[in-house]
């Protein structure tokens, strides 16, 4: 028997919200995004995870992402995520996956998260949970700027290539590891492993998940990681129940007050 790892999907099932429009703001402000991209890409997203691993959907989104980051700077990329991660990500990290993470690396496994969104925003989110291996979007960079092509989308199908990639090289034994997502566009992450659960699933992972007698896990309590700290142990992982909604709003949200706002000072 080889060794075991946790695959974790990133938004909905680690944080509380979408981890690439939660970056919204500070892109926009450092004038990486028009507030028409802010709407826009809450679109894509919420498309994507409504397409489901469908291969047009995926492609479309991918496509999008590529142009959107078209000649942004690599440096202010990182920049604005590193000054920005602990007021916009680590406020909504969920009890109850920090403490389920915990769990794991006691007993010997490897943590992975897995998420489409870029590597940029996916790895340093992974060592604010003291996670250090990641599975993200990757950009091409040519002299220091996004060049508009995408080297690896890591949704849908490409997940479960390099997850297997990752295990050959580890030597995991998948049939004995664990994934999280709370996407049916994940169907293929769990369906690669031994234990695969839901949390917080759509309504089509849901019924999936009653199909094949898969766990099905809540989580409803994001607490800011010096919290946890100060408060362990935290929010027993055993909290389990079902579903939530696509966390897209965020983005329309703040843009809709954005534009009440221009249009109450004007």
């Amino acid at each position: 028997m080889g060794r075991s790892a946790a695959f974790f999907d990133l938004d909905k099932t680690v944080i509380a919200k979408s981890s690439a429009l939660a970056f919204g703001r500070p892109f926009y402000r450092d004038g990486l995004i028009t507030r028409r991209d802010v709407v826009k890409s809450a679109y894509a997203q919420l498309m994507f995870r409504l397409g489901g691993t469908d291969e047009q959907t995926m492609a479309r989104t991918r496509d999008y992402l590529a142009a959107l980051c078209k000649g942004w700077p690599v440096d202010q990329v990182r920049q604005i995520v590193a000054e920005t991660l602990h007021e916009l990500i680590n406020p909504y990290v969920y009890a109850e996956a920090a403490a389920l993470i915990e769990e794991h690396q006691a007993a010997g496994r490897d943590v992975v998260l897995v998420s489409a969104s870029g590597e940029e925003m996916v790895r340093p989110i992974g060592e604010l949970l003291g996670v250090a291996d990641v599975i993200a979007t990757r950009m091409s960079v040519v002299d220091g700027r996004y060049s508009g092509e995408v080297e690896f989308y890591a949704a849908g199908p490409s997940k479960v290539d390099a997850v297997g990639e990752l295990a050959r090289e580890r030597g995991y034994d998948l049939d004995q590891s664990y994934a999280y997502s709370d996407s049916v566009s994940d169907r293929p992450l769990l369906e690669c492993v031994g234990h695969p659960s839901a949390v917080n699933p759509d309504r089509a992972l849901r019924k999936l998940a009653a199909e094949n007698g898969w766990p099905v896990l809540e989580f409803r309590h994001p607490v800011p990681l010096g919290r946890r700290l100060r408060e362990r142990p935290a929010v027993p992982v055993a909290a389990a129940a079902i579903g939530v909604g696509v966390g897209v709003a965020i983005g329309i949200a703040w843009y809709g007050r954005h534009r009440r706002a221009r249009a109450t000072t004007a």
